[in-house]
C-alpha cells in the first residue's frame, strides 16, 4: 500500500448501541475502508469536514491509515536533533568505529543550523562538543551529561527545527553550506565535505522512510562544494626517491624506536600501504624471499577510531581493507629493499604472539602518536631548513602518495599502480592527476624518441 487519491467519503451516520447514540464516519481510501465512531455528531461532522477540506486541496491520502499525507507526516514529525540521534542509533550497531565517529562529526555539524533562531546558543565548540561527544555517541546514552553539555542538549531539544522543515530547500541549503566549514570557518577538504553530505542525504533518505517527509529534497537543491577544494596530491607534499631515502635513514638512526619503525615506514614508501594496514601487518602474510622481489598480502587495517567509538572500548578496530569487501585481500610485490628491511626486522625483534611485525613494547599495536613523534624527528634530520618549513613529507602518509608517484614516472601502467595501491583507476586519476601530468610527459617524451628513429 502506499499513497493514493482515489478517496470517497460517505455522510455521517447515528448509530444506536443499548440506548447510547453515537455518530459513525466511513470513507475509503484506494480499496481500503475505514470507519471512525465519535460520541456526537458534531465531531463526527468536523472530522468529514477536515477530510473533504484535504480531497479538495488535492492531497493523497495513506491508503492504509485513511489520513491525509500531510496529518500522517504530522504524526511521525519530530524535531531534526531527534531524528539524528534515531538515524544514527539505527546505523550505530552496524558500523566501524569511525564510521560512528564520521556519522557523529557529520551531524554535529548541520544540525547547529537546523534551529528556530540562534538565541541562547552557546559558543560554536561548547556545542561542538556537546553534540559530538554526547549527544551523537551511543556509547553515552546511559551517562549523565555534565552541567554545560546538559544545557546545551536541553536548548537543542527545545529549539530544533522540526524534521518536516527540510522540505524547505533553503534550509538544506543552509546545512550544506555548513558542511563547507571547519569550526575555525576554513574551508573543509573536499573529501570531508562529500563523506558529510553523503551521510546527510542517507539521513533525509531515513526521514523519507520514517514517513517525516515525502521525498529527499537534497538532490533538488541546486548546490556544489566551494570550486578551490580538491583531493589532487600537491607535489611539494611528496619525497622524491633519494628525500624518502634519506628519511628513512633518519627514523633507522635517531633512536631504539626509529629502528623498531624502520620498516613500518618503509612498507609505506615501498608498498604504498595505508598506515592502518601495516600496523595489523602479520608475518604469515609476507613473503620474504632471500633473493628477489617478495609479496605483501594486505587483508585487513586496524584504523584508530578512539576507545569512546568501538565496541571493545579500545583505540583500534579490525577492519577488512579500505572500500573492499570484508574478505578481500590486496596483492602488492615489493622491491628487494623491502624484503631485506622486513627480513632484518623479523631476524631483529621478531613477531607478536599473533603474528604482528610491529608493535610497542607491551605487545600493543602501534599509535599514530607514537610513529608520528619518530616521523616529526627524521624530518628534521633529513631536511634542509627550508624543505623542513615546508609542507614536504608532513605526514608519513607522504610515503605512500611518494611510493604511487614513483610508480607513475617510471611509467607502471594505471590499471597496475590503482591494483597495488586499492584504488579504483578513477580515483587514482583524481587524486594522483598532477602526478599524472608528469608522468605523461615523461611518456611524451619517450615517445618522441621514438619517433625520431
Amino acid at each position: 500500500m502506499g499513497m493514493t487519491y482515489d478517496v470517497r467519503i460517505w455522510a455521517v451516520r447515528q448509530r444506536k448501541d443499548r440506548g447510547q447514540t453515537s455518530a459513525e464516519l466511513r470513507w475509503k481510501t484506494g480499496e481500503t475502508p475505514h470507519s471512525q465512531t465519535y460520541k456526537t455528531k458534531t465531531l463526527a461532522e468536523g472530522r468529514r469536514a477536515e477530510l473533504l477540506r484535504a480531497v479538495h486541496a488535492g492531497e493523497p491520502f495513506d491508503e492504509e491509515s485513511g489520513v491525509p499525507a500531510k496529518e500522517l507526516r504530522d504524526r511521525n514529525d519530530v524535531t531534526w536533533y531527534q531524528h539524528a540521534r534515531e538515524y544514527i542509533a539505527m546505523k550505530w550497531p552496524h558500523s566501524p568505529g569511525s564510521t560512528r565517529r564520521t556519522l557523529a562529526e557529520a551531524m554535529a555539524t548541520v544540525t547547529p543550523v537546523l534551529v528556530k533562531d540562534t538565541k541562547g546558543m552557546a559558543d560554536p565548540s561548547t556545542v561542538r562538543r556537546a553534540l559530538y561527544s554526547w549527544a551523537f555517541n551511543m556509547k553515552r546514552q546511559s551517562e549523565e551529561p555534565p552541567t554545560d553539555v546538559a544545557k546545551v542538549l536541553d536548548w537543542f531539544e527545545r529549539k530544533s527545527l522540526p524534521t518536516s522543515a527540510l522540505a524547505d530547500r533553503m534550509k538544506v541549503r543552509a546545512a550544506l553550506d555548513a558542511l563547507t566549514r571547519r569550526l575555525d570557518g576554513t574551508t573543509a577538504a573536499a573529501s570531508t565535505i562529500r563523506r558529510k553530505r553523503a551521510i546527510f542525504h542517507n539521513a533525509l533518505g531515513y526521514a523519507v522512510d520514517a514517513e517525516r517527509l515525502t521525498g529527499n529534497p537534497l538532490p533538488q537543491v541546486q548546490w556544489k562544494a566551494p570550486e578551490q577544494v580538491t583531493d589532487e596530491v600537491d607535489p611539494a607534499y611528496v619525497p622524491s626517491p633519494r628525500q624518502a631515502a634519506a628519511l628513512l635513514d633518519a627514523v633507522r638512526t635517531q633512536s631504539p624506536r626509529g629502528r623498531h619503525l624502520v620498516a613500518f615506514f618503509g612498507c609505506m614508501y615501498f608498498a604504498a600501504a595505508r598506515p592502518a594496514e601495516v600496523i595489523g601487518l602479520r608475518k604469515q602474510d609476507c613473503d620474504l624471499p632471500r633473493r628477489g622481489w617478495g609479496t605483501l598480502r594486505l587483508r585487513e587495517t586496524r584504523p584508530r577510531s578512539g576507545a569512546a567509538w568501538t565496541d571493545t572500548s579500545t583505540p583500534h578496530d579490525k577492519r577488512g581493507l579500505k572500500h573492499r569487501p570484508r574478505k578481500a585481500v590486496r596483492v602488492v610485490p615489493i622491491p628487494p629493499d623491502l624484503v631485506a628491511l622486513l627480513r632484518w626486522h623479523v631476524t631483529a625483534y621478531g613477531t607478536a604472539s599473533d603474528g604482528r611485525l610491529f608493535r610497542t613494547s607491551r605487545g600493543g599495536l602501534i599509535q599514530d602518536t607514537g610513529y608520528g613523534e619518530v616521523w616529526a624527528e627524521a624530518r628534521l634530520r633529513a631536511l634542509t631548513s627550508s624543505q623542513y618549513a615546508s609542507p614536504l613529507a608532513k605526514r608519513p602518509y607522504d610515503l605512500r602518495h611518494a611510493a604511487v608517484s614513483t610508480w607513475l614516472s617510471s611509467g607502471v601502467e594505471p590499471q597496475v599502480v590503482a591494483q597495488r595501491a586499492g584504488h579504483s583507476v578513477a580515483v587514482l586519476f583524481r587524486v594522483y592527476a598532477k602526478c599524472l601530468d608528469n608522468a605523461a610527459a615523461t611518456a611524451n617524451a619517450r615517445i618522441e624518441r621514438a619517433l625520431r628513429g
